[in-house]
């Protein structure tokens, strides 16, 4: 006959066996600023070279920006001759669709006197410009030169639509024409002329849809370039990048690569040229050339030949000490900085320095400095560190978060926390850090109270479009989460960002309390699993650590590598002890798993043994893998402690809810049980002593009876 029991020995053994676990591979993650405090104030990150060209150049005034009309001929992703249909929807504009018509079929001719003569019925600057084009598409130089120069010698009232045109073409014309033109360098002052003419007829407010006012700047520059004015040629890529044209900085990329592949000679005659050396110099500081890794050659000898460039560097010098200190090369660095004026990016490299030297209260002097100086609108752009995290570097936010470590060493928790929550969502990984593990419940619910007012909350429709939350509501769900964590059940709810968390979070609360007031078992019991049942269900949403070890910040479906706090140079002792003390416990990933397991222990002991209850609140439990030694613990106490009950067979899968109710009946019954379990092996003695006394108690009835009836 098997034993009754013979289902707990079987998922004791399955409980024993190894359970599989898998990481999956996750998205990219933000860089850290706290992960390695020491490197983080080390390292300067490589600025952006569209950032940098910004700041370089001039824009031409009264000349509109260039906008997304304009097809960019470096796109490899673009329409296919987009140029040339762009052109010939600009072409219709202004005309009826008969004269529509008449250009296209003109545009189609070889012969330009054919043009002029089969296009009368068209108004003359059309007409004129129509025949030059095709006088240029079939090589006749001379012949297109004379058509654009009659559109333009139009009065000015005649040509609104062609002035533009004309002048540009007229431009490309000359370029052409200098290579076979007897007097080249003349040809290419025509064609410089005309550009600029197209440049002044756009500003003046002539039709000018192919945006050819701001191509013109890159179509002089390509003439300078060819004469060997690099430095002029530099000048006005930047104005036509400026403009907004994709052209611009594609070309300065370009000239970029020319450079680099120049004899040492050469370039370090045209680094004497400010434009030459400015532009060198953000590429070098935004690493243009390389990320990691070994630094390219090229990049080395514009290293060298840039820092003994003397010329022009005293506009640059800010730039030039970022280079340097890139370089490891910090002797020339300081001695940049000398020249560097107040910016942003000085104050910054004297704090690193400042670092370097061991001196922390002139690096706190110099940071608060550069977080002053720096725009709260400049942007560096997306990086990657060489552990591939990534980073938008806004340099107010990189540097008050480096502040912040500074801040968190001299004991500023507070002001630390202010620094890194300032930077929105860049930083908020470090900040949220601070605020659950170094700022004691109070600072944070202070800070929160006073500067904190919760926004308003998503709608459905931004939830189910994963619109992420606002940093101020990821953290009033932090504070939340927290308080509940450290039992203000009551004040916790509010700072949770929507009704359904509240909710929640209001459950666990009330169940809680319920406990702690409950005076019967039965009602402290059904409480602690209710409590139980809902940290396990939701503990992410309303238990969890937005960092280690739960990772609520990513709904707990992935983790990060965190090396343990040590006292060191910029951690005291102070913050370590802080971390310690609101450290998780357990300090485990879902840790709110063991909270609800341990509430569910806690209610089976206000449980009688023997009831229904008391298996159901173990067998759910176990089910909530916590862990595998918690699952065999607790079947282990159900089967030395629990009643037999048939579901047992799956225990910790298949689990009823806790009947609390009836479970009051086996106070009672759980007493007789166990008297009755106890006087089994002396059945037969007790049964002759019960008949014995008994059978006295009946001879002692009659004895008196007998003794009445005499006495009568």
């Amino acid at each position: 006959m098997l034993s009754r029991n013979w289902p707990r020995h079987l998922l004791c053994l399955s409980l024993s066996l190894p359970l599989g676990s898998a990481l999956a591979c996750g998205p990219d993650f933000p860089m850290r600023l706290l992960d390695d405090r020491g490197q983080t104030l080390v390292d300067l990150p490589e600025s952006n070279f569209n950032f940098e060209l910004s700041r370089l150049g001039k824009t031409i005034a009264g000349l509109k920006n260039a906008t997304a009309i304009t097809p960019n001929p470096n796109d490899l992703y673009g329409e296919e001759n987009a140029a040339a249909i762009a052109r010939e929807q600009a072409e219709q504009a202004g005309l009826s669709a008969e004269q529509q018509a008449l250009v296209k079929r003109l545009r189609g001719l070889t012969d330009a006197h054919q043009v002029e003569a089969q296009g009368a019925s068209l108004p003359a600057e059309v007409r004129w410009y129509v025949a030059g084009a095709v006088a240029f598409a079939t090589g006749d130089h001379q012949q297109a030169i004379e058509y654009f120069n009659k559109v333009l010698a139009l009065p000015a009232d005649q040509r609104p639509l062609r002035s533009t045109w004309a002048a540009y073409s007229l431009g490309r014309t000359w370029l052409a024409a200098s290579a076979e033109a007897t007097d080249a360098i003349s040809a290419l002052e025509q064609a410089r002329a005309a550009y600029r003419q197209t440049r002044q007829l756009s500003v003046d407010g002539f039709s000018d849809p192919l945006e050819l006012g701001v191509a013109s700047l890159g179509e002089e520059a390509r003439v300078l370039r060819s004469a060997g004015d690099w430095s002029g040629a530099i000048e006005l890529y930047e104005a036509q990048n400026l403009h907004g044209s994709a052209v611009g900085y594609t070309s300065l990329k370009q000239l970029m690569n020319e450079l680099a592949e120049l004899p040492e000679a050469e370039l370090a005659k045209l680094l004497e040229h400010k434009a030459v050396q400015q532009l060198v110099t953000a590429s070098l500081v935004s690493r243009q050339g390389w990320s990691f890794g070994d630094q390219p050659p090229n990049e080395k000898k514009l290293v060298t030949l840039l820092q003994n460039s003397t010329r022009g560097s005293l506009d640059n010098a800010d730039r030039l000490a970022a280079m340097s200190y890139q370089q490891a090369d910090y002797a020339s660095a300081k001695a940049f900085l000398v020249n560097a004026g107040d910016g942003g990016l000085a104050w910054w490299l004297r704090a690193k320095l400042a670092v370097r030297d061991g001196d922390k209260t002139a690096a706190a002097a110099a940071y608060a400095k550069a977080a002053q100086a720096f725009p709260q609108t400049e942007d560096w752009g997306y990086r990657r560190t060489p552990d591939w995290a990534f980073e938008t570097v806004q340099p107010k936010c990189r540097v008050e978060g480096e502040s912040a470590i500074l801040a968190l060493q001299r004991g500023e928790y507070l002001q630390a926390f202010v620094q890194l929550y300032h930077s929105n969502s860049v930083y908020w990984f470090d900040a949220a850090t601070v605020a659950e593990r170094v700022l004691t419940v109070d600072e944070l619910k202070r800070y929160v109270d006073e500067n904190v007012p919760a926004p308003p909350a998503l709608t459905p429709q931004e939830r189910d479009n994963y619109v992420p939350l606002p940093v101020a509501a990821s953290l009033r769900n932090l504070l939340g989460r927290r308080l509940l964590r450290e039992g203000h059940y009551q004040e916790a709810v509010a700072y949770f960002d929507n009704p359904d968390l509240q909710n929640k979070a209001r459950l666990y609360g009330e169940q809680r309390l319920k406990a702690d007031a409950a005076w019967w078992p039965t009602k402290r019991a059904s409480a602690l699993y209710n409590a139980a049942w809902t940290a396990r269900e939701w503990g992410m949403d309303i238990l969890g650590y937005e960092m280690a070890p739960d990772y609520a910040t990513f709904g707990g479906n992935y983790s990060l590598e965190s090396a343990e706090l040590k006292v060191g140079t910029l951690v005291s002792e102070a913050e370590v002890q802080r971390q310690q003390a609101s450290a998780a416990q357990p300090d485990q990933r879902y840790h709110y798993r063991f909270v609800a397991t341990e509430l569910a222990g806690r209610a089976a002991d206000n449980l009688p043994h023997t009831s229904q209850a008391f298996a159901a609140v173990l067998c759910n439990a176990a089910g909530w893998n916590s862990s595998l030694q918690d699952q065999s613990a607790l079947y282990q106490r159900y089967v030395k402690q629990g009643p037999y009950v048939p579901w047992a067979v799956d225990f910790g899968n298949q689990c009823p809810y806790p009947d609390f109710e009836n479970a009051d009946k086996r106070y009672v019954t759980q007493v007789t049980d166990a008297v009755r379990a106890s006087l089994r092996p002396y059945k037969w003695p007790v049964q002759i002593g019960a008949l014995a006394l008994l059978f006295a108690a009946a001879l002692l009835l009659i004895s008196r009876r007998r003794h009445k009836a005499g006495k009568g």
